[in-house]
């Protein structure tokens, strides 16, 4: 078997001092700025949120014990709702990496990579 170049192999490896250039660069402050728009508070929303369900837990355990429908008591259904605020806070971030953190880490990439 013949080795065969990957792409991988022609991209040059930048110096350390490209990188901290690269890091004090207004292209990179952008970047950071965009994921820390969405991120930061998605985070603080989900942890008050996760803070205040165990927070009703605690001080008022019979708000969990009242019936919603049959065996469903209120308590099962803010546990699973926990879960589904994960698995939409996970696809609301994947949509905005595409479209808002990607395009700039790429295009940075490729400038440092040459």
């Amino acid at each position: 078997m013949s080795a065969q170049a990957t792409p991988r192999d022609s991209r040059r490896e930048p110096t350390a001092a490209e990188f901290r250039a690269m890091q004090a660069s207004p292209e990179f402050q952008d970047l950071k700025h965009t994921f820390r728009k969405f991120t930061f508070p998605m985070t603080a929303c989900f942890f008050i949120w996760y803070v205040i369900y165990v927070l009703l837990a605690i001080y008022n355990p019979g708000l969990y014990s009242k019936s919603i429908a049959g065996n469903v008591n209120l308590g099962v259904f803010m546990g699973l709702a926990q879960f589904l605020t994960t698995f939409i806070i996970t696809a609301l971030y994947i949509r905005y990496a595409n479209t808002e953190i990607e395009p700039r880490a790429t295009k940075i990439r490729e400038e440092m990579e040459g």
